[in-house]
């Protein structure tokens, strides 16, 4: 596991709690805007940040993520834009994680290896691509671990124990439990499940079991974080931001501010959980 990822999981199991995950799109609305919102995630509690590579088809996020992908392809934000947008955040912040997530696609046409070779030397700890499954490892996870990067797997409702192996065999950092079936920001996860299928997962991997989807409000946080190493919060991050452009689409003097405060309502709820979690 990366050093900043294994720190940040220690640094919560010592103090009984899970980690906060945000998930915000790079480029969105504009790279200078984006980066400030990353830059404000980690004082406001996130522990781990995902940043999302920008992508014309993304097939596993609901309206809100496609949207905020749109809008950083028309300010112009890639690849490269991104990785320097992680290489920038971290002149001035060299101990948070910052995991990539998106789809194979950009990464192919910008080519595996420079891929690979830019994002270790830009600060980046973990990638998430999701329409890549286990019999595709030879195409980047192999790759990524073999730099040092973690690859990050979906679990989901539907991975039943005879597939489990075979998304655990080369993920590494943690695992990614999508809570629910379907898309990104269109439902709230029932947490009893949740908490059963967590449970599930762990009999099969040391590796710490993160919950995404469907996370919306520090009550949320606080239920989740109760059985599980994390929680992923997306959708509501990127509402929160649109909420606070202008109507030309245009950031706005609160629009920052705006998101690092669901942040921190984020944050309290994750450490609220922390009294009930299982052992």
């Amino acid at each position: 596991m990366p050093s900043r990822i294994y720190a940040t999981f220690a640094r919560a199991r010592a103090e009984n709690r899970a980690v906060l995950v945000t998930y915000v799109m790079a480029g969105d609305p504009d790279p200078e805007t984006s980066l400030e919102v990353l830059k404000a995630l980690p004082g406001a509690g996130a522990d781990i940040l995902e940043f999302g590579l920008p992508f014309t088809d993304p097939m596993a996020d609901g309206p809100a993520i496609q949207a905020a992908g749109l809008r950083a392809l028309k300010a112009g934000q890639g690849v490269a834009g991104t990785l320097d947008l992680v290489r920038r955040f971290r002149a001035e912040n060299d101990g948070t994680p910052i995991v990539l997530m998106g789809y194979f696609n950009p990464i192919h046409t910008y080519g595996v290896e420079r891929f690979l070779d830019d994002a270790v030397a830009a600060g980046v700890d973990g990638l998430i691509v999701v329409d890549l499954p286990p019999e595709e490892d030879t195409e980047l996870c192999l790759p990524a671990l073999a730099k040092g990067l973690a690859f990050i797997r979906l679990a989901t409702p539907t991975t039943d124990e005879r597939r489990l192996p075979a998304v655990l065999a080369n993920t590494a950092g943690f695992v990614y439990y999508v809570s629910i079936t379907g898309i990104t920001g269109t439902a709230t996860p029932d947490f009893g499940k949740v908490s059963e299928a967590v449970a599930r997962i762990r009999r099969h991997t040391d590796l710490p079991v993160v919950v995404g989807f469907g996370v919306k409000t520090g009550a949320h946080a606080t239920a989740i974080a109760k059985g599980a190493d994390g929680v992923v919060v997306g959708s509501a991050l990127v509402d929160t931001l649109v909420r606070g452009l202008d109507s030309e689409g245009r950031p706005q003097a609160g629009t920052v501010p705006a998101v690092a405060a669901l942040v921190r309502e984020l944050a309290a709820g994750v450490r609220a959980g922390g009294a009930d979690r299982a052992a």
